[in-house]
């Protein structure tokens, strides 16, 4: 579908891609992976034809259709969030604007026998039949269930752009892309912006409806999720293996492995040829051996081993001075912007030395919360710091709010003061900037280079509480795995506000969740929060399928632990009968799923049929084999989206039952 051959990219003498070639095949799922400033981004800024290579080509059909997703958007505010998701269907309006002056048209004329009003009449009746064909009537539905997948609600529809923050535009600009349907997808961090339950709605999305996708992320669950094919940009050169991330990061070791002991038997094989060519070079005797041994080591062909990027960040927090045994206390603590509740009654208390995680959709309170510790925002309630508490706090947009026009040496020696002033350098090449890197522009950085730049203030004075919100943007696997590990050896407290499940896990004990204008705590870790949720959503059910309305009580606004688990014997009976609804709703999705599964195959067959007949001359020539081939092919994606959603209502059920 789309072949790349011979790329190479160069800048200032360094160079980026050096003659790389690889396909990109329809329906493939590829997450590019390397370190940070490998070249990923620019890898799809190419592909999306934003950027040209120093060598090589990008080729692909004429009528292949490119959706494109970067990091960082300049975005517009002139519509309300429906109007600007609505230019997805913009091809919609045009040929509903050019229908309605063809009519206005056909109105006014009065040569009714003309053929070129016969003509008018033909080019309507096609119009409309193009219109019926590519599915007019349903594209507003398609509007809301993304969009209220991507986190949004139906009150957010008709609030202008400018009302949300950047992020939130940005999942607007997400949805637009995936509205469209392009033939390839190109992401670049999608999931940056995104909470844990929109995360999983786009792996759902993008494992069962969209088209080829080219990802960048470094959230391994996801991409573990979503791609079956990984394709590595180290050194200048690809490797590319036809598995997930998780596959290949094993198979990558073993290729190393097979490579080095390959490469060292190899190694010993030359040395003892030329130690035999030494010792009897001179001999007559053995002259014929040594003329053979020398053709043979001529003609050997030498094993390489793959050249590996062996720097890496050295991150170490400096040693937290001892605090008070509880750095955050807060009792009732709430916030409200003017009419809009953020969260009410907050009541919590976190120990010295806790590790604890804010998770939580999007605009629910959870950067607010920060805001509120760090005092930087009026609150109701008490909120008490600990004695001797020194924060280190690293907030969402820190890597934007660099200066751009400094160089990577100069943005820390504005900050830096006293002794650590002689140690800059060092810092620098811990965090990879060693060298040249360090005389660097600020704007040539990559997001994940930016990202660790803004990380190093953290330690230029010793705290006892970190504070991070979303500190994994941008930062490649390894970088992130070395960041988790600094956060578990830190011996001080630490609150991590992210929505990247893999780096959560193992690393904090407490999860405090917030939506709904409550905060609850959770204990134990980010999957036993997850899992919660889920004996929490049967619970619901149970009260839905025995409750009668009139009977249910609302909750109190009282913000607390979550409560556990009943086991009294009427909580025994209602569980039965919950059980017996849930075995009766499994069925019912087992035979919606087996029932769209059928339907898929049968319209896979029938549309397999008609391209066989629109292989022959004659059947190239019949414009209504064509229209047959638009509708089923409209059909099948209409009846695979059933089948994705019936899909996801069975797993979810079938989770439930165990």
């Amino acid at each position: 579908m789309i072949s790349i051959e011979g790329l190479s990219v160069a800048f200032g003498g360094n160079t980026l891609f050096d003659n790389i070639t690889y396909v990109i095949n329809k329906r493939d799922r590829i997450a590019l992976v390397g370190k940070n400033g490998a070249g990923k981004s620019t890898m799809l800024k190419i592909i999306a034809g934003l950027q040209a290579p120093t060598s090589g080509s990008v080729n692909m059909p004429k009528d292949l259709t490119i959706g494109y997703l970067p990091q960082q958007m300049n975005l517009t505010d002139t519509r309300t969030v429906m109007q600007e998701a609505e230019q997805a269907f913009a091809h919609i309006f045009e040929l509903q604007a050019r229908i309605e002056r063809m009519n206005n048209e056909l109105a006014e004329r009065t040569d009714y026998e003309s053929p070129e009003y016969q003509e008018l009449i033909e080019r309507v009746s096609n119009a409309n039949e193009q219109l019926s064909l590519i599915g007019a009537s349903n594209y507003q539905a398609e509007i809301e269930k993304t969009l209220i997948g991507l986190g949004f609600t139906r009150d957010d529809f008709n609030r202008d752009t400018s009302e949300f923050s950047g992020g939130w535009r940005m999942r607007i600009e997400l949805a637009k892309l995936l509205l469209q349907r392009p033939d390839v997808l190109l992401l670049d961090e999608p999931t940056n912006h995104l909470d844990i339950e929109s995360i999983q709605w786009l792996e759902n999305f993008l494992a069962t409806r969209a088209n080829a996708v080219v990802l960048v992320s470094h959230d391994r669950a996801f991409i573990d999720n979503v791609t079956t094919r990984t394709i590595e940009i180290s050194m200048g050169r690809i490797y590319d293996y036809q598995v997930n991330y998780s596959r290949y990061v094993v198979l990558r070791q073993e290729r190393l492995e097979q490579q080095r002991r390959a490469y060292e038997n190899q190694q010993k094989q030359i040395q003892d040829t030329e130690a035999f060519i030494e010792r009897f070079r001179y001999k007559a005797t053995k002259s014929v051996q040594v003329q053979s041994r020398i053709k043979q080591l001529a003609k050997l062909e030498r094993v390489e081993v793959d050249e590996v990027d062996t720097s890496h960040l050295n991150l170490k927090f400096p040693p937290a001075p001892r605090s008070g045994d509880y750095p955050v206390i807060a009792d009732g603590v709430s916030k409200s912007y003017g009419d809009h509740l953020v969260f009410a009654n907050a009541t919590f208390t976190i120990k010295r030395g806790e590790k604890v995680a804010f998770v939580g959709k999007n605009g629910e309170g959870k950067s607010t919360m920060v805001k509120c510790i760090m005092g930087e925002i009026p609150y109701t309630g008490t909120l008490k710091i600990g004695h001797n508490v020194k924060i280190g706090y690293f907030a969402q947009n820190q890597a934007s709010l660099l200066d751009e026009s400094l160089t990577v040496f100069d943005t820390i020696d504005r900050v830096a003061v006293g002794d650590i002033r002689t140690k800059i350098r060092d810092i620098l090449g811990a965090f990879m900037f060693g060298g040249e890197a360090s005389d660097k522009k600020v704007k040539v950085l990559s997001g994940g280079e930016r990202t660790r730049l803004a990380m190093i203030r953290l330690l230029l004075e010793p705290v006892n509480l970190l504070i991070l919100d979303e500190p994994t943007n941008h930062l490649d696997m390894r970088t992130k795995d070395v960041l988790k590990q600094a956060i578990r050896d830190f011996n001080g407290t630490v609150i991590v506000v992210s929505h990247d499940r893999e780096f959560l896990d193992g690393l904090v004990s407490k999860v405090y969740e917030f939506g709904g204008g409550r905060v609850r705590e959770h204990l134990g870790g980010i999957y036993d929060f997850l899992e919660s949720r889920k004996l929490e959503s049967l619970r619901e059910l149970e009260q839905s399928t025995t409750t009668p309305a009139s009977d249910k009580k609302v909750a109190s606004p009282k913000v607390e632990a979550a409560p556990a688990i009943s086991t009294a014997n009427e909580g025994s009976k209602l569980s039965y009968e919950a059980q017996k609804e849930l075995a009766r709703r499994l069925r019912k999705a087992e035979k919606e799923v087996a029932d769209t599964e059928k339907a898929v195959a049968e319209l896979e067959k029938q549309i397999a049929e008609l391209e066989e007949k629109l292989s022959t001359p004659e059947g190239a020539a019949d414009t209504a084999l064509y229209e047959q081939h638009g509708q089923l092919k409209k059909q099948l994606d209409d009846t695979m989206w059933r089948w994705s959603e019936a899909s996801e209502a069975l797993e979810r059920l079938q989770k439930q039952s165990k």
